[in-house]
């Protein structure tokens, strides 16, 4: 009888060790889901800047629309709902922002545009992804937001909780400005 006990408490210790794997790879599974989509949108942004890029002097450029702050994640767009950001934005085109699918829209319009439809992007991947585009402009004198040459940095951030209280190593690039522990995605692109 005694044997019996022993070997269910042992079976139990086992079982609860499986399950405890179980969730430990169902949370990295999940950020890793995230991580992938984040790359997958970075990649699909990285190529629109390079179809919209235009000569200039001794290189490339993009429409000064593309850093304005407030284009990527529905800024100057405002709900009435409590829905999420794809359903309260992305399911039809808002009246502010130009609809460029048949190809009759200026740069700027273009630039509005796509920041648009990759914020789109990041919220239909997952409703807590942010996308923002910087760059480190190499000539500040010039008309250009980004003068040619210079480096585009298109990150694609999103908040991370820790699992039983482990600590987590943030990457401090991801985590400027933010008040909150945030994983991101970096695609650093040179026109």
């Amino acid at each position: 009888m005694v044997e019996i006990l022993v070997t269910l408490f042992i079976l139990t210790v086992g079982l609860l060790g499986v399950a405890s794997l179980q969730f430990v790879s169902a949370f990295s599974n999940a950020d890793a889901l995230r991580r992938s989509q984040a790359v997958l949108v970075a990649q699909q942004f990285s190529e629109r800047l390079r179809a919209a890029a235009a000569p200039s002097g001794e290189g490339l450029t993009v429409d000064n629309q593309y850093f304005v702050n407030n284009a990527y994640n529905f800024a100057s767009l405002s709900c009435d709902s409590s829905a999420l950001p794809y359903e309260c934005y992305c399911l039809a085109l808002p009246a502010s922002i130009p609809n460029c699918l048949q190809n009759q829209c200026t740069s700027p319009q273009f630039a509005q545009f796509d920041a648009y439809e990759m914020s789109c992007a990041v919220t239909s991947a997952a409703p807590s992804l942010s996308i923002s585009l910087t760059c480190d402009d190499n000539n500040t004198l010039d008309a250009h937001s980004c003068s040619a040459g210079s480096r585009h940095q298109i990150m694609i951030a999103w908040p991370v909780e820790s699992w039983q209280k482990q600590e987590r190593i943030l990457n401090t690039e991801c985590n400027l400005n933010r008040s909150d522990a945030h994983d991101c995605v970096t695609l650093d692109l040179t026109l």
